[in-house]
């Protein structure tokens, strides 16, 4: 088995000390390094806390040698692309969300910046965190089955105003929604 551990702490902007200071109980910056290269023994404990800290199961920190991992092999950047100086795992959006994704919203009409085949990972969010998403998109369900889908532009204890992607479209406010949901990840066929 191969540990992910450094993978995943990178692709969601972590350093070691943020990881090692987010573990319960906090550890120290070289014990996640010495985790992250295997000089020091990956236990079931150690795979819970880490996977705790940074918001993932546990098995997500672990991959099969048998299966080759997809690479990120180079970066875009103002001079063009250029190749990585060493090529890092590209952890899949499931991985990356951890146990928080709740669903996915699928585009089959382009409307503002979203093309056809696009897929929205959503991330359910709890009451007290509905005010971070204010200028983000988010889907909210309406009574009947319906949803309502745009930019979160405000919200109240009682309800959430929402404006929709497509040019022209009116504001909608739904009172009490069940839910909020995040958009978190595009993914996008080319």
């Amino acid at each position: 088995m191969i540990n992910r551990i450094r993978a995943i702490r990178k692709d969601k902007g972590m350093t070691l000390s943020d990881l090692a200071l987010a573990c319960s109980p906090p550890t120290t910056p070289q014990t996640i390094g010495r985790l992250e290269t295997g000089t020091r023994t990956l236990s079931i404990d150690w795979l819970n806390r880490i996977a705790g800290a940074l918001g993932v199961d546990p098995e997500a920190l672990l991959t099969s040698e048998a299966k080759a991992a997809p690479m990120v092999v180079a970066r875009l950047g103002a001079e063009g692309p250029e190749a990585l100086t060493r090529p890092r795992e590209a952890v899949p959006p499931q991985v990356l969300l951890g146990d928080a994704p709740m669903g996915v919203l699928e585009i089959e009409v382009a409307q503002g910046e979203y093309r056809p085949g696009d897929r929205l990972w959503l991330r359910e969010l709890k009451p007290e965190e509905t005010a971070q998403a204010i200028n983000r998109d988010v889907l909210v369900p309406r009574p009947g089955g319906r949803f309502v889908f745009g930019r979160l532009i405000d919200r109240d204890a009682n309800f959430v105003a929402i404006l929709p992607p497509g040019a022209g479209q009116r504001q909608a406010v739904v009172k009490d929604p069940a839910w909020v949901a995040l958009g978190v990840m595009l993914v996008r066929m080319l």
